[in-house]
This record gives C-alpha cells, sequence and structure tokens, in this order.
C-alpha cells in the first residue's frame, strides 16, 4: 500500500497517541510506501519545535527519515493550482490540501486521524482521494 502522512499521523506517532500504532506498522512494512508532503512536514516541526526543542526536534526528523519515510515537494503549477482550488472548495487546512494532491499524483491513501477536516470531504461525490483514520 501507498500512504501520504499528513501532519497529524506524525505527530500521533511522535507523541504517542492513539492511532500511533497503525502509523508505525505502515513505516515498518516492507510492502508499504510512506511519504510526506514538505508542507506537511513542516507542520510537524513547528509543532515538535514548540514541544522539543530544536536538538530533539532534529533527532526526531532523522528518525522519521530512517524509517523510510520518503519527503516530497511537488510544487509544479498543476500541484499548487490543485491545492488551491481543494482550498478554494471547502473548509481545509492548505496543508492537508498539498496531503490529499500528492496522494492523488502517487495513487496512495491519505492516512490521518483529521476527522473534522477530512469526514465533510469524503461526502463530496467524486473526491479524488482514499482517506484511513488512525483513531
Amino acid at each position: 500500500m501507498r500512504y501520504v502522512l499528513d501532519a497529524c499521523a506524525l505527530l500521533a506517532l511522535i507523541k504517542r497517541e492513539d492511532g500511533a500504532l497503525s502509523v508505525r506498522q505502515a513505516l515498518e512494512s516492507e510492502n508499504d510506501v510512506c511519504m510526506v508532503h514538505a508542507v506537511n512536514l513542516c507542520e510537524v516541526y513547528y509543532d515538535c519545535l514548540r514541544c522539543y526543542g530544536n536538538d530533539s526536534t532534529e533527532k526526531l526528523l532523522a528518525d522519521l527519515i530512517e524509517t523510510g519515510l520518503t519527503i516530497r515537494n511537488d510544487m509544479d503549477v498543476d500541484f499548487w493550482k490543485g491545492a488551491g482550488k481543494l482550498k478554494a472548495g471547502g473548509r481545509i487546512s492548505l496543508a492537508d490540501c498539498f496531503a490529499i494532491l500528492l496522494a492523488v499524483r502517487e495513487d496512495a491513501v491519505v492516512m490521518t486521524s483529521d476527522r473534522h477536516e477530512f469526514e465533510p470531504l469524503l461526502t463530496i461525490p467524486g473526491f479524488p482521494a482514499q482517506v484511513q483514520f488512525i483513531r
């Protein structure tokens, strides 16, 4: 399976919250590919800086990359315009729009705990991404 992890999924793992096991299993599975858009990773970064400080945050990020998490920097015109269209069409964070577009581009499933943002989108006919809630 191919997964795009949003910030909520990665923070659940880092903070050992409910759902962390699902994220860990995806990262550790040899059959799964896990990726994160740099915008979503930026959310993880600033949250960890606030909670843990610089040195611990750098170690956490290095550990994530060591698990095989791939950081994607997609930002071509079609990509950022697609994210903008998603943002204009509903109540969703801009960072989550990047996760959705990356999942569509990579035929992947968005892994998240963010029900309040994603559940309303899943009711839209033709919503282009699959979503897996970790809790």
